[in-house]
């Protein structure tokens, strides 16, 4: 369990999903600190930490925050983070939202795989949460529970009326399945009905046919997908975004069916609760 981070720098740039903004990130190498983002743009540059603690909503996407600084829809560039095994990384970023890309975390993956990892011989490395009895949070049908396993892995369930979906299952372990291929590439989905409600709230400002999959009663608007099961791997990639907020992923089995990043969220605080 040696600890990561990046070997070099590396920059990004896009549109935040909510915000329709154009936003620029710079990933640096950390030696210690976890993984946090720098408001570059705000007076006196604030850190907002990538832990539970620092979440401060959950609709649509996650939000940290500390004092008036605040950043959202972390949970891609996390999971890719933490997916590669980057544990300690400074992100500084120019706006309040992470850029949406192409709608997955292939992107960043990519980046971390350019410049590679350095490991940190000399940092103190933590132990995982380990689950000794069943966890749950549920609201309604839908829930995230935490299971007692030897190793970790997710399981992830989704169950739509739109018949491009349907019920769809997936279910991951880093140790059969790299999270670069399996995970990473899969893109955010959204349904087309519900677009123009959403940007007259404020919402998806940003979202294109380019960097989110969408679909109607009689199917995808922009295929092909990645996976046939694309949609039930991106919920999964949330719910790693999601987790990497721990510090370090549970020894557990995470089943999550129906949830959202509220109920991942939930189960992150009841991990950290049992401690």
């Amino acid at each position: 369990m040696v600890q990561r981070t990046i070997r070099e720098a590396f920059s990004c740039g896009g549109v935040g999903l909510h915000s329709g903004q154009r936003i620029g990130v710079r990933v640096c190498p950390a030696q210690r600190g976890g993984r946090y983002f720098v408001r570059v743009d705000l007076p006196e540059q604030p850190v907002i930490r990538a832990t539970v603690g620092a979440v401060c909503q959950t609709s649509l996407s996650t939000e940290l925050g500390q004092g008036m600084a605040k950043v959202r829809t972390v949970e891609h560039l996390l999971a890719a983070l933490a997916g590669c095994g980057v544990d300690h990384a400074r992100i500084e970023i120019d706006g309040g939202e992470v850029p949406l890309l192409d709608g997955s975390a292939g992107e960043w993956v990519k980046a971390i795989a350019q410049v590679g990892l350095q490991e940190l011989p000399e940092a103190e490395t933590p132990s995982p949460l380990v689950v000794k009895q069943p966890i749950t949070v549920q609201e309604g049908e839908a829930f995230v529970t935490a299971l007692p396993a030897p190793r970790l892995r997710l399981t992830y369930g989704i169950d739509f009326t739109y018949s491009a979906i349907g019920n769809q299952w997936y279910s991951w372990s880093p140790e059969q399945e790299r999270f670069e291929e399996a995970i990473a590439p899969a893109r955010t989905f959204g349904f087309a009905d519900q677009v123009e409600q959403l940007r007259q709230a404020g919402l998806i400002k940003g979202g294109t046919l380019e960097n989110a999959l969408v679909c109607d009663e009689t199917g995808w608007l922009n295929p092909p997908l990645r996976f046939a099961n694309e949609p039930a791997r991106h919920k999964l990639l949330d719910l790693v975004g999601d987790l990497s907020l721990l510090g370090l992923f549970p020894q557990a089995h995470i089943l999550a069916y129906k949830a959202s990043h509220k109920l991942h969220i939930q189960l992150a605080q009841a991990l950290l609760a049992e401690g």
